[in-house]
């Protein structure tokens, strides 16, 4: 076991170290961590937002951020996972982390954890130092986007103000269980009693429902105690109606996808549940939706041909990913730029965009779950994929393979990349080489 010692001053030493501080990549459960967070002193007095569910976390997130910030709040953000550099995770006024604070705050947690004698995985340890890092820059109020679950996750040490859950579908069944019930209930983790928890999922599963009553948290959900309409005098504009009253003509989101208001009126849901001690107008609202920024969900870049990036990386934020891609019109040919990790459904990722792909260009993860070019070929083929397509090639990674869309693809084309934060990142990493625009 390699661990933090007087050598390791670097961002890049110290997250080396922490990817081998642990036996396991994930190991559930809160008592490890609580342990760690007591030796440390670590006791927020700030108010605190979490956001769990399968997808939308990240956008909701941004969003609550983004209008907060607006509103002159000093807000901490924190995120997992990123893509390019680890200091995306950790946010305090909208700037990323510098290195050398994420240094100490690991240090910190460090000399904690070594008092205790207790091993962290990677994204505990992670955890503790954000939260170390917003008490010492006195946050107005904290946002912190849940890891995996909801119930066992480190987030969830760290008691809920408001808690929002964005959606609830099948993914790290593994883990959460192997229906939408048990993973509901594996999310629903996150309320707390007496405090507002929101649920943004349409289908809202009984054990949420059941949960909340349980433990006295004030349920609120979409289309029965806050919801969006289209604004009736102006298409381009939405209304929202929620706890705090109707909020009308409100822009929409900069974030892309035709899913960003239902994750919207979860966000404002949220603000209205602390709008006591941290209010905000309506020229927050507008301003915080329009400023709004979140790479890799329903990311179009400039140029052509059109690129669009997306994590997707589960069947439900496939699906949603297909209904964004029908409302960008027709394009000559579309070139799917697809990796994936190789626990996750691939079969049910690459089936519901099989109909909207012509070339597949498959590419390995060269991370230890990710799954090889020719696993990912399997799953294409096992979902019929390589039916409806005119070619399945297979690339060494997701830059090379990105690299060859954008050779090939015309000004009328469309190139689609999406499976994976790593697939997305190698795509970013890698476009100045290849821009076209």
């Amino acid at each position: 076991m390699t661990e933090p010692d007087a050598k390791a001053r670097t961002l890049s030493d110290w997250l080396t170290c922490l990817e081998h501080l642990h036996p396991k990549t994930i190991e559930m459960g809160l008592e490890r961590v609580d342990q760690v967070r007591v030796a440390l002193g670590l006791a927020p007095s700030f108010p605190i937002i979490t956001v769990g569910g399968t997808n939308g976390k990240g956008s909701t997130c941004a969003m609550i951020e983004a209008i907060l910030s607006c509103a002159g709040y000093r807000v901490g953000c924190y995120t997992s996972p990123h893509l390019l550099r680890y200091n995306e995770r950790v946010r305090i006024s909208r700037q990323d982390a510098r290195d050398d604070e994420l240094c100490n705050a690991f240090q910190a947690v460090e000399a904690a954890r070594t008092r205790t004698g207790i091993s962290l995985t990677y994204f505990e340890f992670g955890t503790l130092a954000a939260v170390q890092l917003f008490s010492q820059a006195s946050v107005d109020i904290a946002i912190l986007e849940v890891g995996l679950g909801g119930r066992l996750d480190a987030v969830n040490i760290f008691d809920a103000d408001c808690a929002v859950l964005t959606s609830i579908d099948l993914d790290h069944i593994d883990y959460l269980g192997d229906t939408r019930e048990k993973i509901g209930f594996e999310k629903a983790g996150i309320f707390r009693s007496g405090k507002t928890a929101i649920c943004s999922d349409p289908d809202i599963p009984a054990t949420v429902r059941s949960h909340a009553d349980i433990i006295g948290a004030n349920l609120m959900h979409i289309g029965e105690h806050f919801g969006y309409s289209p604004n009736a005098a102006d298409a381009t504009l939405w209304d929202y109606w929620g706890p705090g009253g109707k909020r009308h003509s409100l822009p929409h989101p900069a974030l892309r996808g035709v899913y960003q208001l239902r994750n919207a009126s979860a966000c404002l849901a949220a603000l209205d549940a602390i709008r006591d001690y941290l209010p905000i107008t309506m020229r927050d609202i507008r301003q915080g939706l329009l400023e709004v920024v979140l790479p890799g969900r329903f990311q179009v870049l400039p140029g052509r041909p059109v690129r669009v990036l997306d994590v997707a990386h589960n069947p439900a934020a496939a699906e949603a990913l297909a209904i964004n891609l029908d409302s960008m019109g027709h394009y000559r040919k579309t070139y799917a730029v697809f990796a994936m990790l190789e626990d996750k459904d691939i079969a049910g990722v690459a089936r519901a965009l099989a109909a909207r792909v012509d070339i597949w260009l498959v590419a390995g993860i060269d991370v230890p779950r990710g799954a090889s070019a020719n696993e990912v070929t399997q799953a294409l083929e096992a979902a019929g994929a390589d039916e409806a397509a005119e070619a399945i090639l297979t690339f060494r990674n997701p830059a090379i393979a990105y690299a060859y869309a954008c050779e090939r693809a015309v000004e009328n084309d469309r190139i689609c990349v999406f499976g994976s934060f790593h697939t997305v990142a190698e795509a970013l990493r890698h476009g100045s080489k290849v821009e076209r625009g």
